[in-house]
């Protein structure tokens, strides 16, 4: 189902208001400065359309103007009541600066301050609802984040990958040695050999090296796949940008990856990747590791014959699976 920011929508439409009612009273502070005078009423009709007579003491002359009265205010204030002339009385605002200073304010282009308290009433309680709502709607999505999970489970698997890597490149210097050199008989070792080398760094590392790294290549596989589904949960700008289905998908993804690290932690998987590694990188130093690989391929040189066998062997593809989350019984290499 596709995501509806409907409370992104409710919070613009409360900031959109808003602004109208900044709008109208930054209008309304605009306009010029005006004071309140009297006015004659000479004529006056029943919808308040009346002519009334004031004093401009800009031009210092009496004036006269079409005005529009209130119809509502007081009889005592109409004519003939108001005075004897038949007159009427009212009030007005005379503008007092600009170009239009000493006419009558027309009404009718005010701005009327309750459509501005309206609208600013009504916005207000909008961009609060859209900022309370989103951040409600946006919880679930917080409390999904899990980068130090993801940290670990990505650091596990570059153990991992690290160590079948090594093993690789291990076996690919067998496999290199074996195309110029080969074993010689007896316990003779020559005076160099590249392929005892090569052989006695697998030989040293052991028969576990292999096993961990095939172990570790199957995990590595499993583990990448849960990371990618579980990418979104691993920052919140990340999780908050994810559609539903890709939420789901990461806590479950986040829930195996969990298990994974569980059983890793209890057998010492980190541990026995970081120490294959270590043991497939003996020979950097060529002189003391031909000279090591001589003296024990002198020793036992059917291990390294039935060694170099194994490698070369076609069809060999023996693999173990790492244990299954919510299978702790079983035990890592």
């Amino acid at each position: 189902m596709r995501h509806v920011p409907f409370f992104r929508w409710v919070l613009t439409l409360g900031f959109v208001l808003f602004a109208c009612a900044v709008g109208l009273y930054a209008a309304d502070s605009a306009l010029p400065e005006a004071r309140q005078i009297d006015l004659t009423v000479l004529d006056e009709k029943p919808d308040g359309s009346c002519r009334v007579r004031w004093i401009d003491p800009y031009e210092k002359r009496t004036r006269e103007a079409s005005y529009h009265c209130d119809p509502g205010r007081s009889d005592l204030l109409k004519a003939p009541q108001y005075d004897s002339r038949g007159h009427g009385w009212e009030t007005a605002f005379m503008l007092t600066e600009g170009p239009q200073r000493g006419n009558l304010e027309d009404l009718a282009t005010e701005h009327d301050p309750v459509s501005a308290d309206f609208l600013l009433l009504l916005g207000t309680p909008l961009m609060a609802l859209g900022l309370l709502g989103g951040n409600l709607r946006a919880l679930p999505r917080i409390l999904g984040v899990q980068k130090r999970l993801i940290h670990r489970a990505n650091k596990l698997a570059a153990t991992a990958t690290s160590a079948v890597e090594d093993y690789e490149r291990a076996v690919a210097a067998v496999e290199e040695a074996g195309r110029h050199d080969v074993l010689p008989h007896g316990t003779d070792s020559g005076s160099n050999s590249q392929l005892i080398t090569a052989l006695w760094v697998l030989r040293e590392a052991g028969p576990q090296a292999r096993k961990t790294a095939a172990f570790g290549r199957n995990l590595t596989d499993q583990l990448h796949q849960l990371l990618n589904d579980a990418a979104p949960a691993a920052g919140l700008r990340s999780m908050l940008q994810a559609g539903p289905v890709a939420r789901l998908k990461a806590a479950q993804a986040v829930a195996e990856l969990r298990l994974h690290l569980s059983v890793a932690e209890r057998n010492g998987l980190p541990e026995r990747f970081a120490q294959t590694s270590v043991d497939l990188l003996r020979g950097q130093d060529a002189d003391l590791a031909a000279l090591a690989a001589a003296t024990d391929f002198a020793g036992d040189p059917v291990a390294y014959r039935h060694l170099l066998t194994q490698l070369t062997r076609p069809g060999d593809t023996h693999t173990e699976r790492p244990p299954r989350p919510g299978h702790c019984n079983r035990t890592a290499p």
